[in-house]
């Protein structure tokens, strides 16, 4: 089959890499370069850098939608328009291009968790199980009906590196199936359940701080969620720092303030929450590498008492 793969951050790009093994990548489409990282220097997305080191022909239009980006898929002549976090909507006109449609592959057990960040919001909220779910794509955002789903369970401490790394293997394997099904013919549409949708907005700056009045359970669940990027947020003593590592949580009631780091240990801090204590491994201050907390005690960064103020506390 002639496939045009529409995708541009780094989970679209392992998925890009996988696919020109086996299957006939004839075109890709990818959103153009933009400043990022220290020193804002201009930097091609994850998708187009595959594509270039394997010489397939690759667009960076503004949007998807435009004439240029319409013709150079029609030239293409694809059988199937494979879409992965290309990060904007595509319209119907496009839809239509390819012999047997358009389909995306979307980290999410579909209905649950349409949107921007779906892995994230999903951590976020305790789910225990994630997975991939490739559907026929339609107007309406992430609606279309379910081809193919694949699922993956979530350890309890699990982070979002974690669960990202198995969701990329788990889409390979996915793509795979999905198109040796659908070069057979095989394909089963299964429209998605309306009364069980879910959405998983864009990531903010201010969602991603910590509120140490919640229970350790939401604690733990939000600072896994952002680790190990964009990193969990929290102020003390004016700096806002990254919260990485969440090893144990304990219940149990005390007078003690939210927030408050209450002992620090060799294997890290235990902070006051909502209904107990959590003990968190790393912290990062402004410019500074990740540390340990003995580490950043040792260094006269943080002691016994300090206290972290998020969420609602800032």
């Amino acid at each position: 089959m002639r496939i045009v793969f529409v995708g541009t951050p780094d989970f679209a790009s392992h998925i890009l890499e996988h696919l020109i093994s086996s299957w006939n990548i004839v075109g890709v489409v990818t959103q153009p370069d933009k400043r990022g990282g220290r020193g804002r220097k201009v930097l091609a997305p994850p998708v187009k850098v595959v594509a270039e080191k394997y010489g397939i022909p690759v667009i960076q239009p503004p949007t998807i939608n435009t004439e240029e980006a319409i013709d150079f898929i029609k030239k293409k002549k694809p059988d199937i328009l494979l879409v992965a976090a290309y990060g904007r909507i595509l319209k119907e006109t496009l839809l239509e291009i390819p012999k047997f449609g358009s389909y995306n592959v979307h980290a999410s057990l579909l209905p649950k968790y349409r949107g921007a960040a779906p892995i994230q919001r999903a951590i976020e909220n305790g789910e225990k199980e994630t997975g991939i779910t490739i559907f026929k794509m339609v107007k309406e955002l992430d609606a279309g009906p379910i081809a193919l789903q694949k699922t993956l369970k979530i350890g309890d401490f699990e982070t979002f590196g974690d669960v990202y790394a198995k969701l990329i293997d788990l889409a390979k394997e996915a793509v795979d199936e999905f198109l040796r099904l659908l070069s057979s013919n095989k394909v089963v549409l299964v429209p998605q359940d309306d009364s069980k949708v879910t959405y998983a907005p864009k990531i903010r700056k201010e969602d991603t701080f910590v509120d140490f009045s919640m229970t350790s359970e939401k604690v733990k669940n939000k600072i896994r969620a952002y680790d190990p990027t964009p990193g969990a947020k929290a102020v003390i003593k004016g700096q806002v720092v990254k919260l990485f590592e969440v090893k144990d949580l304990e219940e149990g009631n005390s007078e003690e303030p939210y927030g408050k780091i209450l002992k620090i240990e060799e294997d890290g801090a235990w902070i006051k929450t909502g209904d107990g204590k959590i003990l968190l491994g790393k912290i990062q201050f402004p410019g500074k590498k990740v540390l340990s907390f003995s580490e950043a005690r040792n260094g006269r960064l943080i002691r016994e008492g300090d206290i972290l103020k998020g969420g609602a506390c800032i």
